[in-house]
């Protein structure tokens, strides 16, 4: 499958991030994946390592696909990238619901996939939280003392800085698991635990890094597709209070938007 070539442009106001509208959402997947094995690459080449903050969704499993698949599986060196989550449902690895079941499955695939080491995986570990009898408040707890350990270098701010992270788009304007209202906003530490929303599915509890960790990283690609998100994709362009549509949040410099034409057709 050969790389579309987005169109690009650049909003009018300096916080705007960069627009990428391609043509269809396998063209969406495809330009994900070169942006990040571009992004990943540039990161290896600077400093040996890699840290990037990976999704789940409807758009996760297309983009696996695109990186595993030629020329992009030879462009980088898996083993010097590390692998985390911006978010994921408290439900073990493996279970359908998890964002950790189509990395494995489709990006680590035994017969096509890609020879990911498991020492640069770091999933938040809800099966073993289950099994030592906690609840979502534990994961994420064990979750930010893993970043802190093993996670990026932080910034000036304190905040760990990601080469990247990925980001899909909820149809409530929600990104990582921060829905409109949340109370992540005002919580102190890098990972949240989020009770089991109540207006979208799948309704179990979730674990969460803060937004603010977005904000600190190198670079920001949201990914999303489809005219049932074109509303609220243009309601979050148009501005306003990230806890009304916390996709707002993304409305910086750091971050792309990368979109097809069906999601982008309401924006001005």
């Amino acid at each position: 499958m050969s790389e579309p070539e987005p169109i690009v442009t650049t909003g009018p106001a300096p916080a705007r991030p960069a627009l990428a509208i391609v043509a269809t959402p396998e063209d969406v997947s495809a330009a994900a994946a070169a942006l990040i094995v571009d992004r990943l690459a540039a990161a290896v080449a600077a400093r040996g390592v890699a840290h990037w903050c990976t999704t789940g969704g409807s758009s996760a499993p297309g983009i696996y696909r695109a990186l595993r698949a030629a020329p992009l599986r030879d462009r980088l060196d898996w083993s010097r990238v590390q692998t985390w989550w911006g978010d994921d449902r408290f439900v073990p690895a493996g279970d359908p619901l998890s964002n950790v079941t189509p990395f494995d499955a489709v990006l680590r695939d035994r017969e096509a996939g890609l020879a990911i080491p498991d020492a640069c995986v770091h999933p938040i570990r809800v099966g073993a939280v289950l099994a030592g009898g906690g609840g979502p408040s534990d994961a994420a707890v064990a979750y930010e003392a893993e970043v802190r350990a093993a996670g990026p270098a932080t910034g000036p701010d304190g905040l760990p800085v990601f080469d990247l992270v990925v980001l899909g788009v909820g149809p409530d304007g929600h990104v990582l698991s921060v829905f409109p209202g949340s109370a992540v906003f005002a919580s102190p530490a890098w990972v949240e635990a989020v009770p089991a929303p109540t207006h979208v599915e799948p309704h179990v509890p979730r674990v969460t890094l803060h937004p603010r960790l977005v904000a600190a990283a190198r670079s920001v690609l949201v990914v999303t597709s489809g005219a049932a998100k074109a509303d609220v994709l243009a309601r979050a362009w148009a501005g306003g209070d990230p806890r009304e549509l916390p996709v707002r949040t993304t409305l910086a410099g750091n971050a792309t938007w990368l979109l097809d034409e069906a999601a982008a057709a309401r924006l001005r």
